[in-house]
């Protein structure tokens, strides 16, 4: 029995400013535009509503020119694909116009732009990503994709190992949106395909490769997802090296436990990483940010260090040397590596312990050693830093009146 899709009308994301002045700009003279794909479908999963796209009759010179005799800002972000992003009221707009697919390798397509919606629905990937909703709020679905809205099923629309030679990237979406919106059932004919078209991921750039492993790691069903993509024979090409999935399963349970944050870094960290080695290999692979391969570089390689729950003397000088970020991330690392041994609680405690004690500033300084009659040189900081490791040693309870006691003292003894 067909499903049809409820009416979006009056939806605030619909009525917008923005989104009524570019829909007021595109839609006269012949031309239509709608809202298609994302935002269609998380409204009517009831998710919120994140970037809205248009697609449109309209050609890109066309557009360009109606945008510029409307107010609206017009750039060229893709035009030969068709895409312009229109700024209306200070927030950025993706138009395409309409097209079909004349030949594709696999990464990129050659297109040709038209005017029939139901062949520009049918190029798209997933049928929930094929529904598109007009000015008036009516929710156009050519192909079924309400549907498996929701059914919370995703399905490749038409043959799904053609979908796949279009664009290989299309594997890793389709376990990413599996994670994201699925119920955990897939879709027999694309999970079997996905397995056919794995060594075409190698061919991907690392940059396309990473933003969707970032989007599969942190969504709700990622853990799954990862599975089986690893039983798929499909985790270990995008990895390239050993996957460590029960790790991944104690972090995200470490997660919730001590109510942390999640971090893309130290997720991948626990799904592929045991040394330094294997984080730098996976940050080049994934084209990770340099922040996300310094935290997971540095929390690796100090996860074996980690002070057991308890000893909250060695815990403070571990948090000072190390700073809150990466200490959280070596003892979430060290919790799952631990095997699912270790008191969950006590670690959850342990690693909050920044929220209990702040990591203080060394008080003393450079001025402060030739104050007191050091001389100029490497000298005074090799007294800062045995001065340091002093005050360290004694849990950081002198204060800067003491240190500079202790400072006279051994400037004197070295005199």
């Amino acid at each position: 029995m067909t499903v049809h899709p409820p009416s979006l009308a009056g939806a605030d994301w619909l009525e917008a400013a923005g989104v009524r002045r570019i829909f007021a700009a595109l839609n006269r003279d012949g031309d239509e535009s709608r809202i298609v794909g994302g935002a269609v479908r998380d409204a009517l999963a009831k998710q919120p509503v994140g970037d809205i796209d248009f697609a449109t009759t309209a050609l890109p010179e066309v557009v360009a020119a109606r945008a510029a005799g409307t107010g609206l800002k017009a750039v060229p972000t893709g035009i030969e694909h068709g895409t312009l992003t229109l700024v209306a009221d200070g927030t950025p707009y993706q138009v395409t116009t309409l097209r079909e697919d004349v030949e594709t390798d696999g990464r990129r397509a050659v297109v040709r732009f038209g005017r029939d919606w139901t062949a520009d629905a049918r190029r798209r990937d997933f049928t929930v990503n094929a529904l598109s909703v007009g000015a008036d709020g009516g929710v156009h679905d050519p192909l079924g994709g309400y549907a498996d809205v929701i059914a919370r099923r995703i399905r490749f629309i038409g043959d799904a190992d053609q979908r796949i030679a279009e664009d290989r990237l299309r594997i890793l979406r389709f376990f990413r949106f599996n994670a994201t919106f699925g119920d955990g059932i897939y879709d027999p004919a694309g999970l079997s395909a996905s397995i056919r078209g794995r060594d075409g991921i190698r061919a991907l750039s690392g940059e396309r490769i990473g933003q969707e492993m970032r989007r599969v790691i942190l969504a709700p069903r990622g853990a799954e997802a990862l599975a089986l993509m690893q039983d798929s024979g499909i985790l270990p090409v995008i990895l390239a090296g050993v996957a460590y999935l029960g790790p991944l399963a104690l972090t995200l349970a470490f997660e919730h436990a001590a109510g942390a944050r999640p971090s893309v870094a130290l997720r991948l960290a626990a799904a592929g990483c045991r040394v330094e080695e294997d984080a730098e290999r996976l940050g080049e692979r994934l084209k990770l940010t340099n922040a996300e391969r310094g935290l997971m570089g540095a929390a690796v390689a100090a996860a074996r260090r980690v002070p057991l729950p308890g000893d909250d003397r060695a815990a403070r000088r571990f948090l000072y040397d190390l700073g809150e970020e990466t200490y959280r991330g070596a003892v979430a690392l060290a919790f799952a590596w631990s095997g699912g041994t270790a008191d969950a609680a006590a670690w959850a405690d342990l690693y909050r312990l920044s929220e209990r004690w702040r990591a203080p500033r060394f008080p003393l300084s450079g001025r402060d050693a030739l104050g007191a009659g050091a001389s100029h040189g490497p000298a005074v900081g090799t007294l800062l830093k045995q001065l340091e490791a002093w005050w360290i040693e004694a849990d950081f309870a002198p204060d800067a009146d003491v240190l500079r006691s202790r400072l006279q003292q051994m400037i004197a003894a070295a005199q």
